[in-house]
């Protein structure tokens, strides 16, 4: 599908996924809108990538969110395409993950992505098209131990992607979905850095847990590669130019053998693979 000259956002561009995915854009002749925190790292890239512009945006904060959905819904040329990209993860258990720290991640990954696709499809309407792809996660199906309130953001995208397609379908916009697997990002390290040291603070309970499946999911990665952000850029670009996007799209390290499983094992046959697989089945404290 012809899309040259078009206008592309792309949250959460400075790094990773979002940020290969708006070089690739810009190759194919979008004017891309490339937004996030980091403006030094944005005004780095549109230094570099001809048909990028940085937008400063914090997402986490409400104000700054709807001064940019503004921002966004008052551009000359309507939004065509959407790249629903910004996010990232808290670990540790349930009771060691604060109410404060969960909300600061729900407004990320699901309330700032909800605000902006409302910005932009007044102008999608309007053109009777466009192409709007949110960025889940394997993560998106199931949840690792560990990971639970992460992964209810991203089954929130999946839910909010799965009503959205069907509502807008009939303004001729598509609505597509990507769940990576394990790709070779800022994103663990992100992770890591807002999750802080889990043992040293944690429940002397919890510490055997944390250990047992830490060393099980670090076996998993032994004599393996992990992909980089490449992979899923391609798959997001693919999607936007095609003239029949698939609905959903999965890729990563992973990725096929847990969503397989997920689709083919009922409820407790997944818990007692998945807990296998983190070593957590046999553990008793």
């Amino acid at each position: 599908m012809e899309k040259a000259g078009q206008v592309a956002l792309v949250t959460g561009a400075s790094s990773g996924i979002g940020r290969e995915t708006a070089i690739m854009l810009a190759a194919k002749g979008f004017k891309v809108m490339a937004a996030a925190r980091r403006m030094d790292r944005l005004v780095e890239l549109a230094g570099q990538v001809e048909g990028i512009t940085p937008i400063d945006v914090d997402f986490s904060d409400p104000d700054d969110l709807e001064k940019f959905c503004q921002h966004v819904a008052g551009f000359s040329e309507p939004v065509s395409v959407l790249i629903n990209n910004a996010g990232y993860s808290l670990r540790g258990a349930l009771e060691d993950v604060s109410i404060e720290a969960a909300k600061r991640m729900f407004q990320v990954n699901v309330f700032a992505l909800m605000r902006v696709t409302q910005a932009c499809l007044p102008g999608m309407r309007k053109m009777r098209e466009g192409t709007i792809v949110n960025v889940s996660s394997m993560a998106g199906k199931f949840a690792f131990p560990g990971s639970g309130p992460y992964a209810a953001t991203k089954h929130a995208v999946e839910a909010i992607t799965d009503a959205l397609r069907i509502e807008i379908r009939p303004f001729g916009i598509r609505v597509v979905a990507i769940r990576p697997g394990f790709i070779a990002t800022e994103f663990n390290d992100v992770g890591n850095s807002m999750t802080g040291d889990l043992l040293a603070r944690t429940d002397p309970d919890y510490k055997s847990v944390y250990e047992t499946s830490g060393k099980a999911v670090g076996s998993m990665f032994a004599g393996v590669t992990v992909p980089g952000p490449e992979l899923i850029a391609n798959i997001i670009v693919e999607a936007v130019l095609s003239d029949s996007p698939k609905a959903v799209y999965h890729a990563g390290l992973f990725s096929e053998e847990f969503l397989e499983n997920r689709a083919s094992l009922d409820d407790e046959g997944f818990d007692e693979y998945l807990s296998e697989k983190t070593g957590l089945k046999d553990l008793k404290l």
